[in-house]
């Protein structure tokens, strides 16, 4: 039987478009956030790593606070867009505070500045606001095929900001001045254009209907048990996550993505310090996010001849693990067009993942209920948030930390060999570990096939 249709491609496309002001807060915090504190303001890197990791501890819970709160919400807007709208204005005024850290105060009151908004920042804003983008897949539409092409265009939108934003940045904030003032004005003009296109992306698509989202549930489940009405608090609701081991290897995938990406952002150090040319920095921006829109197009056309994600994600990953390990190759021969091909080898592979991994959480939220027979699709989709603001987070606070430890000195030309040598392994030895772990949790996750033995078993006991 073909799957009922939902959406127009403009309501595809209109969601899509969300990730543009996502990125715009997540790309330019990740890529440039260490750069600007330890080279702009002076700030100790080794602090300002321990500041971050520090400020995981505030929002350890909200992702499942707010994923619960969501599936609690009733409004006319629905359930997750009124968050969505509403906590990006929040992402916008502590985007530019973060990147308006005053030259002027003493070390500590600037350590506190920045802390207070970035915890701000992850804790609150950008949590609430992801959490209710990521779940409107699963909202909008019950047809499988058009959560893989909301997944498709959400990230080519993410990986064309992401390039955009890396590509521009360091020459834009040089022509103005390359000063704190420089990286203030250019945070501001994100934030705007990220607080534009948010809301242009929250009226784009419409919420389905509590009755047509449980009729459409209660028609998969074929011993005919209704969705459950029960409330639960987030205690309960933890519990039903952590019950969930598709779940928990989402969540060690995403976490372990963004410490790959925070990782890939030291970039801007290794092409200042190893390759002696920042500018490059932009261009292997190029190498990773071309190739990896390049093959968002084609995953759903994949998907479809392939008859699921599972096969496509562990093969792609495999390519994308080969791809980085000749990236470390090319790195020690000294030769950038060697590294630039291989990095996109390397993006190509782990792209079909980025495009169907909001459709694989779907199916994970679908595996919660046909075994516990609770709809939990906000409180699923807090595997996003807790994979960025903990992933990239940690990430951060690692670079941080391995740069001091190295003996990173911003105001100094010419770094130290030992600096020279932890960047090397920041940015070519960290990556190829991480997507080798990756490809082997990747292997274990056939959650498509654990849905339908379990509803073949459920047709057997009628």
């Amino acid at each position: 039987m073909q799957e009922k249709k939902y959406l127009k491609w403009y309501n595809k496309v209109g969601y899509g478009s969300g990730d543009i002001a996502g990125n715009v807060v997540y790309a330019f915090l990740s890529s440039f956030v260490m750069i600007y504190l330890t080279k702009t303001i002076g700030l100790n890197p080794g602090v300002v790593g321990t500041l971050i990791a520090v400020s995981k501890f505030f929002d350890g819970v909200t992702d499942v606070f707010f994923g619960a709160m969501i599936d609690k919400t009733k409004t006319r807007l629905g359930k997750a867009r009124p968050w969505m709208l509403y906590a990006y204005i929040g992402c916008a005024v502590t985007l530019a505070a973060i990147f308006a850290v005053p030259v002027d105060m003493g070390r500590t009151a600037q350590y506190a500045w920045f802390f207070i908004a970035y915890t701000l920042l992850n804790a609150v804003f950008y949590t609430a606001n992801n959490i209710a983008y990521s779940a409107l897949t699963a909202l909008v539409t019950k047809n499988s095929k058009e959560r893989v092409q909301m997944g498709s265009y959400r990230f080519i939108f993410a990986f064309g900001t992401s390039l955009l934003i890396q590509s521009v940045t360091v020459g834009a904030v040089s022509a103005l001045g390359n000063d704190a003032a420089a990286w203030r004005t250019i945070a501001v003009i994100y934030a705007i254009i990220g607080l534009a296109v948010n809301t242009i992306s929250v009226f784009s698509v419409k919420e389905l209907s509590e009755e047509e989202l449980n009729k459409a549930e209660s028609e998969g489940d074929a011993s005919g048990d209704s969705v459950s009405e029960e409330k639960y608090g987030l205690i309960t609701a933890a519990k039903i996550l952590i019950s969930n081991k598709y779940y928990l290897m989402i969540c060690g995938v995403y976490i372990l993505q963004q410490i790959y990406g925070a990782m890939i952002g030291t970039g801007i150090y290794y092409a200042t310090y190893v390759l002696r040319n920042e500018n490059l920095f932009g261009v292997f921006s190029w190498a990773v996010n071309i190739p990896l829109i390049i093959a968002l197009v084609f995953t759903p056309t994949l998907v479809a001849r392939w008859n699921g994600m599972y096969k496509l994600n562990l093969r792609g990953y495999i390519i994308g693990t080969v791809g980085r390990a000749l990236v470390v190759v090319a790195g020690y021969l000294g030769s950038v067009p060697l590294m630039l091909f291989f990095t996109g080898i390397a993006a190509l592979g782990q792209g079909p993942w980025q495009g169907d991994m909001n459709a694989v959480i779907a199916s994970c939220s679908e595996y919660t209920f046909l075994t516990k027979h609770k709809r939990v699709d906000g409180t699923m989709y807090s595997c996003t948030s807790l994979g960025v603001k903990l992933g990239g987070g940690l990430g951060t606070a690692i670079s941080g930390w391995l740069l001091a430890f190295s003996g990173y000195d911003g105001d100094a030309a010419v770094q130290p060999e030992s600096c020279i040598r932890m960047m090397q392994v920041m940015y070519l030895w960290i990556p190829l570990v991480i997507s080798l772990v990756i490809t082997i949790i990747l292997s274990r996750m056939n959650v498509e096939e654990a849905n339908e033995r379990l509803k073949k078993e459920k047709n057997t006991v009628i």
